[in-house]
C-alpha cells in the first residue's frame, strides 16, 4: 500500500462540481499532516483539459480516467473504473466530495475493498493515524472515527468544510488511465443527475447570500430582505422555520436539512443561529449578522455583527447601496 492520498474529482459535462476543489484542499492538508503524497483522478470521457487544469496544483500526479462508457454516469461504470485505478495506485486514503453522485457509487466501491464509506467528514486530524470527524444528530455531537482494517480508507468531505482558496499551486504530470470496461459491466441505464426539485435554486454556486430567519416576523416582510439581496447581486435564502411556514420555497433553505453553502459573503438577517443552520453556512468566507439580540448565537460565528432592529438596519443598508451605485 503506497503512502498516497487519492482525491476523486467530480465533473459533469466538462464542468466541475464546486466541492471537488474543496476536497482537493482537504487532500493536500491531510497529506501534509501525515507525510504522504496526494494525487487526483478525474473519471469521465474527454477529460484531458480538466486534468491539465488540476495539474496546476501541488500534486504528485493527475490521473485522467478515460473511457467512452464513463461519458454518462452510472454507479456500475464508476465503481468498476475506480476500483481498477485504486488497485493499481494503491492509495492509503481515497477522498471524495460528498455529493449525491458520490453517495450513489462510493459505498459500493468501498465494499469491494472490505471497507465502509466514512461520509460527510468536516475535519481531519492526525493522532498516530488519521481521525475523521463527522457530525451526528443534526450537528449536536461530533464523532471521531478512526478507520479500522487494512487500507485503503474511503472518505467523503462535507461541502464547505475546507477552503478551496487554500489550495497550493504546483505542476503535476498527467497520466491517462484507461480502465478495462465492457458494455456488459454496465447494468444500469444512464439517467439525468438527481436534483432536489425541478428548477431548484443552486445556492452552492452563489457568491453572496442574504438569509432571513424568524426575526422577519411574517411573510409580507420578506421583500425587505429581498431588496438587500438584489442590491448586492446575491441570492435570497432562509432558515428552516421560514421555509416550513411557506414564506419561501424549500430550495432556498440553508442548514443541516437544506443546502450547505460557502459563499464569499453570507448575511444572516434576523437569524438566531441555531446549530442546524450554522451547519449549512459555516463554510462562508465572511459572515455578517444582523440581530437585535446581542446574545444570539449567530454572533459567535459572525465576522461582523450589527446589533439592531432589522426593520431599521436593512432599509438603511439598501439605501446606502443604491446611493453608492448612483454615485458611480
Amino acid at each position: 500500500m503506497s503512502e498516497t492520498v487519492l482525491v476523486i474529482m467530480e465533473q459533469r459535462g466538462g464542468a466541475w462540481t464546486r466541492t471537488s476543489f474543496e476536497t482537493l484542499a482537504a487532500g493536500q492538508r491531510l497529506a501534509a499532516e501525515m507525510g504522504k503524497t496526494v494525487s487526483a483522478a478525474i473519471p469521465g470521457r474527454g477529460v484531458d483539459a480538466l486534468a491539465n487544469e488540476v495539474a496546476s496544483k501541488k500534486l504528485d500526479r493527475v490521473y485522467a480516467v478515460e473511457h467512452e462508457l464513463l461519458n454518462d454516469y452510472t454507479a456500475d461504470g464508476f465503481a468498476a473504473a475506480l476500483e481498477e485505478l485504486i488497485r493499481q495506485v494503491q492509495p492509503s486514503i481515497v477522498l471524495f466530495p460528498h455529493t449525491y453522485q458520490v453517495r450513489d457509487f462510493a459505498p459500493k466501491l468501498a465494499t469491494r475493498f472490505n471497507q465502509a464509506l466514512i461520509s460527510d467528514v468536516i475535519r481531519i486530524r492526525n493522532e498516530n493515524g488519521p481521525i475523521f470527524v463527522r457530525q451526528l444528530f443534526q450537528g449536536k455531537l461530533n464523532a471521531d472515527v478512526r478507520p479500522g482494517g487494512p487500507a485503503p480508507y474511503f472518505i467523503s468531505i462535507q461541502a464547505g468544510a475546507f477552503n478551496a482558496e487554500s489550495l497550493e499551486a504546483g505542476a503535476a504530470p498527467v497520466e491517462k488511465f484507461v480502465p478495462h470496461l465492457k458494455a456488459a459491466d454496465i447494468r444500469q441505464r444512464p439517467q439525468a443527475p438527481f436534483r432536489e426539485s425541478t428548477g431548484a435554486v443552486d445556492l452552492t454556486a452563489a457568491e453572496i447570500i442574504v438569509a432571513v430567519g424568524r426575526g422577519i416576523k411574517e411573510k409580507d416582510n420578506i421583500p425587505i430582505v429581498e431588496e438587500l439581496a438584489k442590491a448586492l447581486g446575491g441570492e435570497l435564502a432562509a432558515t428552516r422555520p421560514v421555509c416550513d411556514s411557506g414564506w419561501l420555497p424549500i430550495e432556498r433553505q440553508v442548514g443541516s436539512s437544506g443546502q450547505t453553502v460557502s459563499p464569499k459573503v453570507y448575511i444572516a438577517v434576523g437569524i438566531s443561529g441555531a446549530i442546524q443552520h450554522q451547519l449549512g453556512m459555516k463554510g462562508s468566507k465572511t459572515i455578517v449578522a444582523i440581530n437585535k439580540d446581542a446574545n444570539a448565537p449567530i454572533f459567535e460565528v459572525a465576522d461582523y455583527g450589527i446589533v439592531g432592529d432589522l426593520f431599521e438596519v436593512v432599509p438603511a443598508l439598501v439605501e446606502s447601496l443604491q446611493s453608492a451605485l448612483v454615485a458611480h
